[in-house]
C-alpha cells in the first residue's frame, strides 16, 4: 500500500495491498480499505466502512478494477463502496462528498462533486450522480438510472427514471417536485437562470404534452442558452425514460 504524508490510521482498520491513500486522510478502526481503492487527500473513512469490495454482480471476473476517492470526501460508519466491473472498470465519488451512515455505492457508480448521500442510501450498478446532488435517506436508486445536477430527492423515494438537473423529486410513484430554487440559489444561480429552468420544466412537466411536444416546444420557444441546452440533452439522452409530472391521486391531468 502506498500511504501519503501526515495519515492516521486508527487501530484494527485493514488496509490490503493493492491502495493509494493521499495526505492527511484519516481511517477509523475497525474500516477495511481493499485492494483496489485509489484515495484523494483530506479523506475521513468512519469506523466499520467497507471500501473497495469486488461487485455483487455475478458477471464480474475477478478483473483489476478500482474505486477512485476525490479529495474532502467523508465516508461515515459502515458504508459499502463496490469495486467496478468490465463495464468501466471502476466506481468513482467525486470531491467533497458526504456519504453518511449505511450508504451503499455498487459497481461503476459515478458520483460528481459535492455530493451528499444521507444514511441508508442505496445505489444500483452504473448509476450516475451529478455534482451538488443531495439524496434522502433511504432512497433506493435502481441500476443504469441518471440523477442530473443541482437535484434534491426526497427520503425514502423509489427511483427507476433518470431525474433532469435541477430538479426537485418525490412522492411515490416518483415524479416532479418543482425546481431546486433554494439550492440554485445558495450556489450562485441568478434569478433569471431559476426562472429559465422553471419555464423549461412548466412545459416539461406541468402543462400537459407528451414528451416529443415538450421538446420540440423548449428547443422553438425558449431562448437558447447553456441550461437549456444541458437539460434537452439530459433528457433526449434518457435510457430508462425521465420522471414523470406530478398527478393527484384521482389521475387528473398534470398540475
Amino acid at each position: 500500500a502506498k500511504i501519503g504524508i501526515n495519515v492516521k490510521i486508527e487501530p484494527f482498520a485493514t488496509i490490503q495491498g493493492d491502495v493509494v491513500i493521499g495526505d492527511n486522510c484519516w481511517i477509523g478502526s475497525g474500516a477495511v480499505i481493499m485492494d483496489g481503492v485509489r484515495m484523494g487527500e483530506n479523506t475521513k473513512v468512519f469506523p466499520g466502512a467497507i471500501v473497495g469490495a469486488v461487485p455483487q454482480d455475478l458477471k464480474f471476473n475477478g478483473e483489476p478494477s478500482t474505486v477512485e476517492i476525490g479529495n474532502n470526501v467523508v465516508i461515515r460508519e459502515y458504508c459499502t463502496i463496490n469495486r467496478g466491473t468490465e463495464a468501466n472498470m471502476t466506481t468513482k465519488i467525486g470531491d467533497n462528498c458526504l456519504l453518511m451512515a449505511y450508504v451503499h455505492v455498487a459497481h461503476d457508480c459515478v458520483i460528481g462533486k459535492n455530493c451528499i448521500l444521507a444514511n441508508n442510501a442505496t445505489l444500483g450498478g452504473h448509476i450516475e450522480i451529478g455534482d451538488f446532488a443531495v439524496l434522502g435517506g433511504m432512497t433506493a436508486i435502481h441500476q443504469f438510472c441518471r440523477v442530473g445536477k443541482h437535484v434534491m430527492l426526497a427520503g425514502g423515494c423509489l427511483v427507476n427514471k433518470d431525474i433532469p438537473p435541477y430538479t426537485k423529486a418525490a412522492r411515490s410513484p416518483l415524479s416532479y417536485a418543482g425546481v431546486n430554487s433554494t439550492g440554485l440559489k445558495r450556489r450562485g444561480f441568478t434569478f433569471d437562470d431559476i426562472h429559465q429552468i422553471q419555464d423549461i420544466y412548466r412545459i416539461l412537466f406541468v402543462r400537459g404534452h407528451n414528451f416529443a411536444q415538450a421538446v420540440k416546444f423548449i428547443e422553438t420557444e425558449v431562448p437558447a442558452s447553456d441550461i437549456r441546452d444541458e437539460i434537452l440533452e439530459f433528457v433526449q439522452s434518457s435510457k430508462r425514460g425521465i420522471m414523470k409530472g406530478f398527478k393527484s391521486i384521482n389521475g387528473s391531468k398534470n398540475r
